[in-house]
């Protein structure tokens, strides 16, 4: 079992910097007031292959990292617990 135990914290070290280096990385992606006003084109080619681009591989990266984060998490708890 202690095996175990390190296995999983050496798993959430490198998760969480992997996460901290990705999120740091990407760029915000809000419009702001410019977006509202001029009005967000929603229907151009860019935002149509956005998952394509570098930043979508990132976004989709963080996203799937973020759901390792949490259920690597929860099985710290559980192991710890027992």
């Amino acid at each position: 079992m202690e095996v175990l135990k390190y296995i999983l914290i050496a798993m959430y070290v490198i998760v969480c910097l992997v996460l901290i280096f990705l999120v740091t990385k990407q760029s915000k992606e809000d419009g702001g007031a410019s977006g509202t006003v001029m009005g967000a084109a929603a229907s151009n080619f860019y935002e149509k292959n956005k998952g394509k681009t570098r930043e979508g591989k990132m976004k989709k990266a963080t996203i799937i990292l973020a759901v390792v984060f949490a259920v690597l998490t929860l099985t710290l708890g559980i192991v710890y617990i027992v």
